[in-house]
């Protein structure tokens, strides 16, 4: 073993490595067989590796939180909107109940006015009513008093006629009424 590396140890964690003299070649340690360099450039690998893909990563999140807060923003302004078309609504509805209440109001005094209107109407037309029911009821009292009248006249006529037929044909001859009605010839 004249190339042969030789290992010595004099402490349990130190390790000396010993090169043939007459080879001039130096033998580096290796890990797995890999040497340092190697390892060197493999964790320079796998960091820029884990970089990129960090970085790759944190691009990916960031666009995904950046298109996440887009999303909520536009759903705040859509909410926005809808908020303010709600409000719009709400007073448009408020100042509809307001001219209702105000029409309703008005409609009640008209109501009122012409209640009160047709009442004095039908107060008066009563009153009218029965001022002529009671002229009619006086012109039938009327009429028939004057009847009545007419009536005990025309009866007093006929009595009066009857008795004084009566006294004359009692008191008075065929004689006497010619007498009279020679008297009373000549009188004219």
């Amino acid at each position: 073993m004249a190339n042969a590396t030789e290992v010595f140890t004099t402490e349990p964690n130190e390790a000396y490595t010993e090169v043939d003299a007459g080879a001039g070649k130096h033998i580096e340690p290796t890990l797995m067989g890999l040497a340092p360099y190697q390892w060197v450039s493999i964790a320079m690998l796998i960091l820029l590796l884990i970089a990129f893909f960090v970085a790759k990563v944190h691009k990916t999140i960031g666009g995904g939180l950046d298109s996440r807060i887009a999303a909520i923003r536009e759903q705040l302004d859509e909410a926005k909107k809808l908020r303010a078309e709600a409000e719009a609504l709400r007073d448009e509805y408020a100042a509809k109940i307001a001219d209702a209440q105000k029409d309703a109001e008005a409609m009640l005094a008209n109501a009122r006015t012409e209640a009160d209107a047709v009442m004095q109407r039908a107060e008066e037309d009563s009153a009218e009513m029965v001022a002529r029911r009671q002229r009619m009821a006086e012109d039938k009292i009327a009429a028939a008093e004057r009847e009545a009248i007419e009536d005990v006249r025309n009866r007093a006529a006929r009595a009066a006629t009857a008795a004084s037929r009566k006294l004359i044909a009692e008191k008075h001859d065929a004689a006497k009424d010619r007498e009279l009605a020679d008297e009373i010839i000549a009188g004219l």
